[in-house]
């Protein structure tokens, strides 16, 4: 079979599991709703709402939790060393996902490597380890539809999977931790990544490849799709039908878990799908949550039930969703690893502006868990958007490489050590993430800022920080504050994704975050967290305009802000025109009109000063709906009472490595006067020798510099005390 055929079995394959009993999209749900009585509620089927609420399991405590990530549904990015082995292979010997992972090796071999790292990945030391952090009270675990209700490639080789579940709920009961269950992979693909099982929308290209020849290629981000339930239609970016069977089939999953751990006292809920992709028809959705909940609170009363929003936090669609029905909650995952590169106040201002976002849907809906986050600012680890893949145009930086981890299953495991002698080793995907030369990209350094680079370094630093100037640790512990107090302070607490990694990443390892001290131990609730946004809150901060980009750039932003928060008037084309007044804000002095033709005329320091009102006024305005300061790259936060002027020396722990604050007024002050002291010592001293030491006197009288200070009333006085004839025989030459 030629790589074009084994890639058209490969589709056909898939799409076996994704049309079965597909119903067209217009036509009545032939699921069946679970019917009561419910022990602490009435259920109303005709509008997905319950009343008579008993109240007997209220959501009081927070949670303060870590994902048990990589585990039982395997990403290639969490543990590499499983991975390792698809190297340099082709169609039939590579797998990017658990799914194929098992297909490629067969249910003997697949079971071996999985056995193995089941044992290795999650121990009972390791959640006895996050118990005693004090950091931690529960623990989201990540499983397959397929571990209960096996299909295809998974027959055989994910047996014994549901044993190691069962002594993880021993383990975190032993230790006083909750589990909330979270089932990450559902038959046909919620999603389409590799964390739903199976990478969906995947096709080998290998045949097009003349140069160089023979090299293994494939497809997956820009042809993407998601199974799970119905046809995706690509061109469209919608479902043609839905697939009823796909979604009983993970209800009949929903009761097979409730069925096997009602009686535990360690778990805590079920969350009946993770991440939804946002193509998802939200009817179809909301109506799958619905009847999930009541199968499980018809056998589990007291279960939380935490349904993830599908890319979606907006009070629109989830205000209101089952109003009145008791333990429900909504998951949202918050990451800055895929925002664009920006200076750390952006990314600090940027998670505190969550806590309003949170606010606003706990009052629209109630219960939010922010059940997945992170404190990566960048996109480099190694394969954390596929297998020897990534995205279009990331990583957006170039990536730091530390030497590939040994496997932490032990060297029994095949294609473990990565080979140092070899370069970057195909299949390749659309993008680029992989080891080279025994080195595996992981992440990039914050650098302590430059006085002189008025907090732009982060610009052009490079990967890697040269030693004294390596900011990261002062860095990551402010933001991972600012997290915690937003997903705390307002919502109901949090997950971290993960609770480790293969590679050494403690953006995405919680053990190595409370390692190096950026997640601190013990009480979450401490002042440092409390008040971690304290500057945010209050508006501390002021959204200027960057002095270094280009004019169409800060007028484009401008142009913006104007039709979002002008005056509108009519002009005498009948068009609307914006206008905004800044009175003596920022760079002006006096009352001043802006408007497209002022704007479009104006350079320099006008144009910044227009743009530092117009990014204001708009950012201040809308912060609160979690608008961040960017305006397409060309803003840039700073605190309130600091003005933009190049060097600083802040004692703070936070601003002295702030990127964009610079000189406070108080600080400015007294730097002037220190350099009036030592301005006034030195001359006090330089009088003091003229008079003193003739040699010196000698030598300045005769001096370029010396004649031209005979030439001062006030400084010629100096010069008196000794004949300068007697060193007439010196000669002129000399210039001190």
């Amino acid at each position: 079979m030629n790589f074009f055929q084994q890639a058209v079995a490969l589709l056909s394959a898939s799409h076996i599991l994704t049309s079965s009993s597909a119903t067209p999209i217009t036509d009545p749900s032939p699921i069946q709703t679970v019917e009561g009585p419910f022990k602490h509620f009435i259920p109303h089927n005709n509008n997905h709402t319950c009343t008579a609420d008993s109240h007997a399991t209220p959501f009081n405590n927070q949670i303060r939790g870590v994902n048990l990530g990589g585990w039982m549904v395997l990403e290639p990015w969490i543990t590499p060393s499983l991975f390792y082995q698809f190297l340099g292979k082709d169609e039939t010997t590579t797998a990017t996902d658990i799914y194929n992972f098992c297909k490629v090796l067969g249910p003997v071999e697949g079971n071996i490597q999985l056995q193995r790292h089941w044992k290795t990945w999650v121990t009972e030391s390791i959640i006895e380890e996050l118990k005693e952090s004090g950091a931690v009270n529960s623990l989201r675990l990540p499983v397959g539809d397929w571990m209960y209700k096996p299909y295809g490639p998974y027959v055989g080789c994910t047996d014994g999977a549901l044993e190691y579940v069962d002594d993880l709920l021993d383990w975190a009961y032993a230790n006083g931790l909750s589990v909330l269950i979270d089932i990450h992979g559902l038959k046909g693909s919620q999603n389409g990544f590799d964390n739903s099982g199976q990478s969906m929308g995947f096709e080998w290209t290998s045949f097009l490849n003349t140069v160089p020849a023979g090299d293994v290629t494939f497809e997956h981000w820009p042809i993407r799709s998601a199974g799970w339930v119905g046809t995706f239609d690509r061109d469209h970016a919608n479902y043609t039908d839905i697939n009823y069977d796909n979604i009983q089939h993970a209800l009949d999953v929903i009761q097979a878990i409730v069925d096997r751990y009602k009686d535990h006292p360690a778990v805590l809920g079920l969350e009946p799908v993770n991440e939804p992709w946002q193509y998802t028809p939200i009817d179809v959705l909301k109506q799958f949550y619905w009847d999930g909940y009541l199968i499980v609170k018809k056998s589990a009363p007291y279960w939380k039930y935490i349904m993830h929003d599908s890319f979606r936090f907006d009070i629109n669609i989830w205000g209101g969703f089952m109003s009145g029905c008791p333990d429900r909650a909504l998951d949202t995952h918050i990451y800055q690893a895929w925002k664009d590169p920006s200076s750390r106040e952006f990314f600090y201002e940027d998670a505190c502006a969550t806590k309003n976002l949170i606010a606003n849907m706990e009052r629209a809906f109630g219960p939010v868990v922010v059940g997945e986050w992170s404190l990566a600012t960048d996109n480099c680890a190694m394969w954390l958007n596929g297998f020897n893949d990534n995205l279009p145009g990331f990583p957006r930086l170039p990536c730091k490489f530390i030497p590939c981890a040994d496997p932490y299953m032990g060297f029994d495991q095949p294609g473990t050590p990565v080979d140092p002698g070899k370069p970057a080793q195909g299949p390749y995907g659309t993008g680029m993430s992989t080891p080279i030369f025994g080195l595996c990209p992981v992440g990039r350094d914050w650098l302590q800022e430059s006085p002189l680079d008025s907090g732009k370094d982060w610009m052009t630093a490079p990967p890697e920080a040269l030693p004294g100037r390596d900011a990261t640790d002062e860095v990551m512990r402010n933001l991972a504050e600012k997290k915690i107090s937003s997903f705390s302070g307002i919502g109901h607490g949090f997950y971290f994704w993960n609770f480790r990694t293969d590679l050494y990443e403690p953006h995405w390892s919680y053990m190595l975050a409370l390692e190096r001290g950026w997640i601190p131990k013990g009480n979450l609730k401490d002042d440092s967290i409390m008040k971690a946004c304290h500057k945010e809150d209050n508006g501390l901060y002021l959204c200027i305009s960057k002095r270094d980009q280009l004019p169409n750039n800060i007028r484009n932003g401008i142009y913006y802000a104007l039709e979002s928060e002008g005056n509108v008037t009519v002009n005498a084309r009948g068009k609307n025109t914006y206008s905004i007044v800044c009175d003596g804000h920022l760079s002006f002095n006096e009352t001043t009109v802006l408007n497209h033709t002022a704007v479009a005329n104006m350079t320099g320091d006008d144009l910044y000063a227009a743009a530092d009102c117009a990014y204001n006024l708009f950012w201040e305005n809308h912060r609160g709906e979690g608008v961040t300061c960017d305006f397409g790259g060309t803003g840039l936060l700073v605190e309130v009472n600091f003005t933009d002027m190049p060097g600083y020396n802040i004692d703070d722990k936070e601003d002295k490595e702030n990127q964009v604050v610079v000189v406070d007024v108080q600080s400015a002050e007294l730097t002037g006067l220190i350099a009036i002291g030592a301005i006034f010592g030195g001359l006090i001293g330089f009088i003091i020798a003229m008079r003193c030491s003739k040699s010196f006197n000698a030598r300045v009288s005769h001096s370029k510099l010396g004649q031209s200070m005979k030439r001062n009333p006030m400084l010629r006085k100096s010069f008196g005390g000794f004949r300068s004839d007697d060193y007439m025989e010196i000669p002129n030459t000399r210039v001190v």
